[in-house]
């Protein structure tokens, strides 16, 4: 890297008057998410020459089978956040429940709680291909000095203070927004350190990339179906070119870099959807509004959905602008 590369610790450091509430406390929150992302990362890339790859042998809250990696990155970012007293409260994909953080030197004085998926598509590991974490950040809106409850995490997208997510691909990426636009960061290895690469980030109004796993083609809704079959047709700019990995935030990120559209609907066999509303759909709904993309659930604004549950399930249409609105019209 070059001295005109601006590290994420510089650029957090200058753009904190940015920030809605500019104590600090979200800037030393991003760093400890900074130093977490280095140590999975570091874990991650030698998956295949230590005993980390295949299944952990347990099921998580939603009864999926856990990967090694998945408990790793799980317990690193939870014990990052918790030793370096940042945040009051951490809900995790991978928790039956939330977890408080009572600090004796502070009187639980944080202010913000984080909700994580620590290690989006793990079982991707196994054979080589690009896997990300995914963080979302809120406000409590309970009494500050108090324990955390339920409430600091069930609140819609709207409220969030800070998004992102990490992709660790040919390269490491952190990509985030405070909710003033969206930039990425590529990590140096050599130095550790991760640089402004990608600045300004937006999604191209239209592309030409749907991402959906059309093996559930058959169990699709109707408007869906109809929908697929658009992008098929053969005609004007189409038929589009399908690009499904499987790991939510690649092909996200993906689609923000070159165009397209990601879907994942309900479906005969999940009803609800498969993706969680509070650890990959709000956050990475934030990243794309902040891009100029939409995020839906086929009906409604993704960030409007009022929580009800911590592993709510919801379907989830994001990408590009033109390409979400089209999707919607198939599904009215």
């Amino acid at each position: 890297m070059t001295k005109q590369y601006k590290t994420l610790g510089e650029f957090i450091i200058e753009n904190q008057d940015s920030f809605k509430y500019s104590s600090g406390e979200l800037s030393r929150l991003l760093n400890g998410l900074r130093l977490a992302a280095k140590v999975v990362n570091h874990e991650v890339n030698k998956a295949g020459l230590v005993d980390i790859l295949g299944e952990a042998g347990d099921t998580n809250i939603q009864g999926e089978n856990q990967q090694k990696l998945d408990v790793l990155a799980n317990e690193k970012f939870i014990q990052t956040l918790r030793k370096r007293e940042i945040v009051c409260g951490i809900a995790s994909e991978e928790e039956d429940d939330f977890i408080s953080i009572n600090s004796f030197d502070n009187n639980n004085q944080n202010k913000y709680v984080v909700l994580i998926d620590p290690l989006d598509g793990s079982s991707n590991i196994d054979v080589n291909v690009s896997v990300g974490t995914i963080f979302s950040i809120y406000r409590r809106v309970t009494p500050v000095g108090s324990p955390v409850t339920m409430d600091d995490f069930l609140q819609p997208g709207t409220k969030q203070i800070a998004a992102g997510y990490i992709v660790y691909g040919t390269s490491t990426m952190l990509v985030y927004t405070t909710g003033d636009g969206v930039n990425g960061f590529t990590l140096n290895p050599a130095l550790g350190t991760f640089y402004l690469s990608h600045p300004g980030m937006k999604f191209p109004e239209t592309g030409n990339i749907y991402s959906v796993n059309e093996g559930n083609y058959v169990h699709f809704p109707q408007g869906v179906k109809d929908y697929i079959k658009y992008c098929q047709k053969e005609e004007d700019d189409r038929p589009y070119t399908s690009r499904y990995i499987g790991s939510l935030v690649s092909d996200f990120h993906r689609n923000m870099i070159k165009g397209g559209i990601y879907m994942y609907p309900t479906s005969s066999k999940a009803p609800e959807g498969k993706l969680r509303l509070l650890y990959e759909c709000n956050p990475m709904a934030f990243i794309a509004e902040q891009a100029d993309g939409l995020a839906s659930d086929g009906k409604q604004r993704i960030m409007e959905i009022d929580p009800k549950e911590l592993h709510q399930r919801v379907p989830f249409f994001c990408g590009s602008k033109k390409m979400v609105e089209k999707a919607k019209e198939f599904m009215k």
